[in-house]
């Protein structure tokens, strides 16, 4: 008896997934790319939320919009606030290369610093709202050491390695002098990267923005008299104004590109993924956060 309800009941949980699945299905292919039949001319709005760790998904959607004949300005809603390097880095060349051909205004949200402000810099436009936390252009890595706690509870550890430097950033012994000295160097070339990235873009001098590339944030008020942003506003403002640069007649029509098609298993995991994302690249990864550069 008990093993008939508990094949009743596994029964009946997969039976209701199954459920959901199809209503997903139904609903994506309803409303998910309703924009891409639209004939009108508009703005394209791509949006780059939370942290950044795989920028593949952001790129194509720049690309796609690159591409649509109907797109005459785009629209980068950005808020985030930063993550890995060469993510960023990515992301950044995308918009680069879009605001080549069509003109680019980024609308920050309640954050756009380190990574998520590094990829706002060759825009054509910048809008921030007065309070929005930006900046952060600095560069990090982080490392811990457990090697005292290691000694308390009577375990050790042993490597064997090809070289000198192949296990720098060991979290299991004291980092050396010339190991630190090192990994500063590959932390003063990216950080240069960034601040010739934010130079270029903003059309500002590299001594000027050297100045203030020391990890510091600013409120998007701040930031506009630093000349980091054009002007303060809203999504809404942002899209007016690509809607200008763009040509288009009265208010535009947003278009969406196309987005991928999420299983029901990674809509289900989409949100602790983010969040774990960072841990699975490893203790010896460059990387940003909320406070951090690029």
């Amino acid at each position: 008896m008990k093993l008939r309800w508990l094949f009743w009941g596994v029964g009946a949980v997969v039976g209701l997934f199954l459920l959901f699945a199809v209503c997903v299905g139904i609903v994506t292919a309803v409303c998910g790319d309703r924009d891409r039949f639209s004939g009108t001319e508009g703005v394209g709005l791509v949006e780059v939320k939370g942290i950044i760790v795989d920028g593949q998904e952001t790129i194509k959607q720049l690309r796609a919009l690159k591409k649509d004949k109907r797109v005459k300005a785009v629209v980068v809603r950005v808020d985030s606030p930063g993550g890995v390097v060469g993510p960023s880095q990515e992301i950044y060349e995308a918009v680069k290369a879009l605001a080549k051909v069509k003109k680019v205004v980024v609308s920050m949200g309640s954050i756009a610093a380190s990574g998520g402000y590094y990829l706002a810099a060759p825009a054509s436009f910048i809008y921030a709202n007065p309070g929005t936390i930006t900046g952060s252009i600095g560069v990090l890595m982080k490392f811990s050491n457990i090697e005292g706690l290691m000694d308390k509870v009577g375990m050790k550890a042993f490597t064997l390695k090809t070289g000198k430097f192949k296990d720098v950033g060991s979290p299991v012994r004291t980092m050396s002098p010339e190991e630190r000295d090192m990994l500063q160097g590959v932390i003063d070339s990216t950080h240069a990267q960034f601040v010739r990235a934010v130079a270029q873009g903003r059309r500002l001098p590299e001594a000027e923005v050297r100045r203030i590339a020391d990890g510091r944030i600013f409120s998007g008020e701040q930031a506009l008299a630093l000349k980091l942003v054009d002007r303060l506003g809203t999504l809404q403002d942002a899209v007016e104004e690509a809607g200008r640069l763009g040509g288009i007649q009265g208010e535009p029509e947003l278009i969406r590109p196309p987005k991928k098609k999420n299983q029901v298993l990674d809509l289900l995991v989409e949100g602790a993924a983010e969040h774990l994302g960072m841990l699975s690249r490893g203790a010896n990864e460059l990387s940003l956060d909320y406070r951090m550069g690029y």
